[in-house]
């Protein structure tokens, strides 16, 4: 007898712990039981957000869905049941990422289907699409739309972005492996969505060779267009999770990174990238980004917004699993644009807005502590502006955390090494001139994200704390003013 993919999802989500855990965040996306990781067709339709993720609600069975999440506001989740099951051959072993695009009266979920032989352990991987004309009943498309990888390409063949190009054709953007087990990115062109044909690789006329041999795949490429606000002027971003590249400078720490390369796709040559690429988020945890689709109905104006991942592979085994059933959660939503032709990112939290505040009682301690405001909630935001002199600022977030964030005029430094976290450790980012006087903090129950220089500088880390977490405590002879708020719960 055939399994209920859908009653088994929704027998596990009915059977979850996750909500009672006091790890759980509040306003960031997390899987309702089991696991999740890439964000998945993210999309705004009607001033409705639509998250999309992979999720494992019977983790460890390895059995991925696409599971959803709506907000009005991108603060406040609702959670429905999965919308794309494992349940045909092309995706009986994982229905993996993918994005999302309006077409008229419709919307496509466009996603990669995963097929392992069991007697040869051979893999397929195809590109497939299901359709929505309510964001409620999805259909999916029996066979695959494209069946197989080309030719000097191996079945690590993944993770589409497609969208309506100028000319009134559709591209496609998929990450890929070379036979030679180099990492690269195909370009696919079609007139209806449905017949494709492959452009070749994105190439990088002006790069000089640093991209012929970066790494041994490429991982959840995402194209999107940002306007700099220092020259007005608009440029394409390249936004993709290179595997097995290991730079000989700061950062790329975690098991795999996500980096940007800013320049200007011209067919299939993606021109004026001069081999420079920037790490996207110098965090513990982050991985995988996808930026939102918007429809027609979206404003002029409208941002553009872009989530991750909060995770890394590998790194399943947290305290959630025992406490709670769930692990790994999404990152805050970041309004992108470009600064003298650099990324940046802020967090964009319309139902969370910054109102002004007041740090709250006097010097406590030798080193000059405060307590701010935020003294009754785990899920907040705060910002201010720091002058430092000789002096640094050390952040603790309640009593006995574990947590300490240490910044000086040109470091930042996150230790949790005391955190109930089991990867641990301590981490150092060197800061440009500036980048350290402004600071943004979003935390959320297990989750922490430091905003550095107005967006230049960010910073993603899962902080499990010992204790109940509640308050903030600014330590250190640095001076802090223009202080802002906002609490969750």
């Amino acid at each position: 007898m055939a399994e209920d993919f859908l009653a088994s999802a929704l027998e596990a989500e009915a059977d979850s712990r996750a909500r009672q855990d006091p790890d759980y965040p509040l306003f960031h996306v997390a899987p309702p039981v089991g696991r999740l990781n890439d964000p998945n067709g993210l999309i705004e339709v009607g001033g409705t957000y639509h998250a999309f993720f992979q999720y494992t609600p019977q983790h460890p069975r390895k059995l991925v869905y696409w599971g959803h999440a709506t907000s009005a506001d991108l603060t406040h989740w609702d959670y429905h049941a999965p919308a794309i099951l494992p349940d045909t051959r092309q995706d009986r072993n994982g229905a993996y990422s993918g994005t999302a695009i309006e077409v008229g009266d419709h919307v496509e979920l466009w996603y990669t289907g995963n097929y392992k032989d069991a007697e040869t352990g051979e893999r397929e991987a195809t590109q497939c699409v299901v359709t929505t004309r309510d964001m409620v009943r999805f259909d999916k498309h029996v066979p695959p739309i494209i069946e197989s990888q080309p030719r000097g390409y191996t079945a690590h063949f993944r993770d589409p972005q497609v969208w309506r190009d100028t000319d009134g054709s559709y591209r496609m953007l998929l990450g890929v492996q070379r036979e030679n087990l180099t990492g690269a990115a195909l370009l696919y062109r079609s007139t209806d969505l449905r017949a494709w044909e492959c452009e070749g690789e994105m190439t990088f006329p002006d790069a000089s060779g640093a991209f012929d041999s970066f790494g041994y795949m490429w991982e959840c490429p995402n194209l999107v267009r940002l306007r700099d606000e220092e020259s007005g002027c608009s440029r394409d971003v390249l936004i993709f999770c290179p595997q097995g590249i290991t730079p000989e400078r700061e950062g790329f720490e975690n098991v795999f990174p996500c980096v940007a390369i800013v320049g200007e796709l011209v067919g299939t040559e993606f021109r004026g990238a001069d081999g420079c690429f920037e790490e996207v988020d110098r965090g513990t945890e982050f991985y995988a980004p996808q930026i939102m689709a918007r429809s027609s109905s979206s404003p002029s104006d409208a941002p553009t917004i872009l989530l991750g991942w909060a995770g890394n592979a590998g790194e399943d085994d947290q305290p959630s699993i025992a406490s709670g059933g769930w692990v790994h959660c999404f990152t805050a939503p970041r309004a992108l644009s470009l600064r003298s032709g650099r990324l940046i990112a802020r967090p964009y939290l319309p139902g969370l807005p910054l109102a002004p505040a007041q740090l709250r009682g006097t010097p406590t301690d030798e080193d000059g502590a405060v307590v701010a405001q935020l003294v009754d909630s785990r899920s907040w935001r705060l910002a201010f502006d720091v002058a430092y002199g000789a002096e640094r600022l050390s952040l603790r977030i309640g009593e006995d955390s574990g947590l300490e964030i240490i910044l000086e005029e040109e470091r930042l430094v996150v230790d949790r090494q005391g955190t109930r976290y089991p990867h641990g450790g301590r981490r150092v980012v060197s800061l440009t001139a500036g980048e350290a006087n402004r600071v943004e903090v979003v935390h959320d129950r297990s989750i922490t994200e430091i905003y550095l220089g107005d967006g230049s500088r960010v910073f993603t880390t899962r902080t499990f704390l010992r204790g109940a977490g509640v308050g903030v405590r600014l330590a250190g002879g640095a001076s802090v003013a223009n202080l802002r708020s906002a609490r969750a719960d």
